[in-house]
């Protein structure tokens, strides 16, 4: 495993970034009804977990570093709950809500390996 310099080295944002641009895909195809309300509300929340993983990353002190990441793990737990609401009014299939739910599954480990991590040093 090489050095880590930059947020984009990080496994756990890699992963999540995947996620992002899954969710970005899916939602293409949600009602156009949506663009304000579901569509939009998945997109940002997913978009939080990166973005919050990149500012957790550039933070110095162990304190600020764990709440950028936790945050971020608040963000996946609204995107996990927003791909039940889409699986049960029928905007995505069952083998998408399965694809998306397990890779964000896998990214909640991650973040919680990240978050120990950061409490550790």
């Amino acid at each position: 495993m090489g050095k880590i310099n930059s947020f984009t080295d990080l496994t756990t944002w890699k992963k999540a970034h995947a996620l992002v641009v899954c969710i970005y895909k899916v939602t293409e195809k949600f009602p156009i009804k949506e663009q304000y309300g579901l569509t939009n509300q998945i997109r940002r929340a997913a978009v939080s977990i990166t973005s919050n993983i990149a500012e957790g990353f550039s933070r110095q002190s162990k304190k600020e570093k764990t709440q950028f990441y936790f945050t971020a793990k608040g963000s996946l737990t609204e995107v996990q709950n927003q791909l039940f609401i889409a699986k049960d009014v029928q905007y995505i299939t069952i083998e998408s809500f399965n694809n998306l739910t397990d890779n964000s599954l896998e990214v909640g480990r991650l973040l919680t390996g990240l978050i120990r991590s950061a409490q550790s040093k």
